[in-house]
């Protein structure tokens, strides 16, 4: 059973996160009904957000809005991923030359997540917000991940990812991974048709650095049929950003691929 201070712990973060959604002020009641909780609980920890100094109250208009202290929270961060290596250029620079969605994933146990996002600018296109995750198994950029990895290593984390896969049909057979992961090793990238959004493609590829000793992939993604008919100018797009990413920086580390 959740105990009260994590329920409650959960509930401020993700009060914090619906502001990042919404990104306008709000009433206690618009808040409340947002995320189906209980007024009395809401009110408490709106104003217990108000005292730490995460969000302001106005008087007047009787809305909340987040002040700078939940920026500071991690404006440290992308320095501490990133470092001074051309990542996030080099994601500008393939998002500017496909318009597609663009997303740099790492591992995080079973799971794909999402750490930074650009969106496409196309009026057809696949959202999904950073820090999402998904798991290994039903994504091209997941299965890139699993590349790195000793096959042992790959049985084990497919043997999870699918006990933990709510549906059945969802859920992947191992010798098919395994020839997946075997030819992305080979032509050095994924390509992917209607996974993980019927109707969307997505093409990836490993960089060549670590993030916090994980290997990295970056990822466009978008409508099918523009994805089918760009496939092999954004395959070219997507090798320069990669090319263009180097360990130079003391957060930066040269990946260690394992087979």
């Amino acid at each position: 059973m959740v105990s009260a201070q994590v329920k409650s712990a959960t509930r401020a973060i993700e009060i914090l996160e619906l502001f990042k959604r919404v990104r306008q002020p709000k009433g206690m009641s618009e808040v409340a009904n947002a995320l189906g909780y209980p007024a009395s609980s809401t009110t408490v920890l709106l104003k217990t957000l108000v005292k730490l100094g995460y969000l302001n109250y106005d008087r007047n208009e009787r809305v909340y809005f987040p002040t700078p202290k939940v920026t500071s929270l991690g404006e440290w961060i992308p320095r501490a991923l990133f470092g001074n290596s051309r990542i996030l250029d080099a994601m500008r620079d393939l998002q500017s030359a496909t318009g597609e969605g663009i997303s740099l994933n790492t591992k995080n146990d079973i799971y794909l997540q999402y750490i930074q996002v650009i969106y496409s600018v196309h009026a057809v296109r696949f959202d999904i917000d950073e820090g999402a995750l998904r798991l290994l198994t039903q994504s091209a950029a997941g299965w890139t991940l699993m590349s790195t990895l000793p096959d042992e290593r790959v049985d084990n984390l497919v043997r999870r990812a699918n006990i933990a896969t709510e549906k059945a049909a969802d859920r992947v057979k191992i010798p098919e991974i395994m020839a997946r992961i075997r030819e992305i090793r080979e032509q050095g990238y994924a390509w992917a048709e209607n996974i993980p959004f019927l109707g969307g493609a997505t093409l990836c590829s490993l960089l060549p650095i670590t993030i916090q000793g994980q290997p990295v992939v970056l990822t466009l993604g978008g409508a099918l049929e523009r994805m089918r008919l760009n496939r092999e100018r954004y395959l070219a797009a997507l090798r320069r950003a990669v090319k263009s990413v180097t360990p130079k920086d003391p957060f930066d580390q040269p990946i260690d691929i394992e087979f």
